[in-house]
């Protein structure tokens, strides 16, 4: 399996372009490892078990897997054995092609090309470690003979201490209703309000953010680490999940996701199509997201300044 990995400093990175997924990221020093993002199991993991994986065309679902777009009805494909809806788009699931290598940096490409899906597009990641930080690009170009509906995003799993707590500013939030679909924004529940620093609820969550600013801040304070996520803007949105043993039996609320999307799910039955951006032929839609480490006082972290606790 081709597995790559990017070092600068302390910081270190491992990517696969089986899924276009990362598998780890983590600041490292002298036998001192702190995850920064969930590590995957092993080098041959799925998306499902790994670090982060890419949301493109588009992210989450659409209800009943069709929508209309200027006068024509669509349909998708179920893409899992275990989900009813088309999810996630392709490139989870796509085996990407390197373009691009160096000690610090990877870009991979795939394309797609109308399988269970009315979409025709090329995606491109670009990853870097630069400046202290993990820069994440992700970019779709629509190839197709048509305008479609197009968004990006990331599925991220961050790890889960005990005192985890996760600072991100947003207007609304998604209620859930059946089949993981969103229900309609409400005013934020006390126990989801992350405008300041809060931990993370200790029970299933699977709700959309509207209006998020495009930085988030995630604590472990037992690790003395603390992430910050910057987001361009057309990340104007993200989702919250977290997991229950009901879903997953094997969840042991060792992590959970905080995923920046452009878009709202099921953006295609929205009236304004829930940010999700129309490209015609030709036309690209693209968005960079940085992961830094830094200590909780935000001072940034320098060589031979690590934890003395064991990740």
């Amino acid at each position: 399996m081709p597995v790559v990995d990017l070092q600068h400093g302390s910081l270190r990175a491992q990517l696969s372009t089986v899924g276009g997924l990362i598998l780890g990221l983590c600041w490292e020093e002298e036998g001192v490892r702190i995850p920064l993002l969930r590590p995957a199991p092993s080098s041959d993991a799925d998306a499902l078990s790994s670090a982060c994986y890419p949301l493109v065309p588009f992210g989450n679902r659409v209800k009943d897997n069709r929508f209309r777009f200027e006068g024509q009805d669509h349909v998708l494909e179920p893409n899992t054995d275990w989900d009813r809806h088309y999810l996630h788009g392709e490139g989870w699931q796509a085996d990407w092609h390197i373009t691009a290598q160096g000690p610090t940096s990877l870009a991979m490409v795939f394309s797609h090309a109308g399988k269970g899906t009315p979409y025709a597009y090329q995606a491109e990641q670009r990853f870097a470690l630069v400046d202290g930080a993990f820069e994440m690009r992700l970019a779709v170009t629509n190839r197709g003979s048509a305008p479609l509906p197009y968004g990006l995003g990331w599925h991220p799993y961050f790890p889960l201490t005990p005192a985890t707590t996760l600072m991100a500013k947003v207007k609304a939030l998604w209620t859930e209703v059946e089949e993981w679909l969103p229900g309609e924004p409400v005013a934020i529940p006390e126990e989801l309000d992350f405008s300041a620093p809060r931990a993370i609820p200790d029970r299933w969550a699977n709700n959309g953010l509207q209006g998020w600013n495009g930085l988030a801040v995630i604590t472990w304070p037992e690790r003395d680490m603390q992430l910050r996520l910057e987001a361009d803007p057309v990340f104007r949105h993200a989702f919250l999940f977290v997991s229950d043993t009901q879903f997953d039996s094997s969840f042991r609320r060792d992590y959970f996701c905080f995923e920046p999307m452009s878009h709202l799910a099921n953006g295609h039955n929205l009236p304004d199509l829930g940010d999700l951006t129309v490209l015609g032929p030709g036309e690209t839609l693209a968005g960079s997201v940085r992961l830094r480490p830094q200590r909780p006082s935000g001072r940034p972290l320098q060589r031979g300044d690590h934890s003395r606790q064991r990740a």
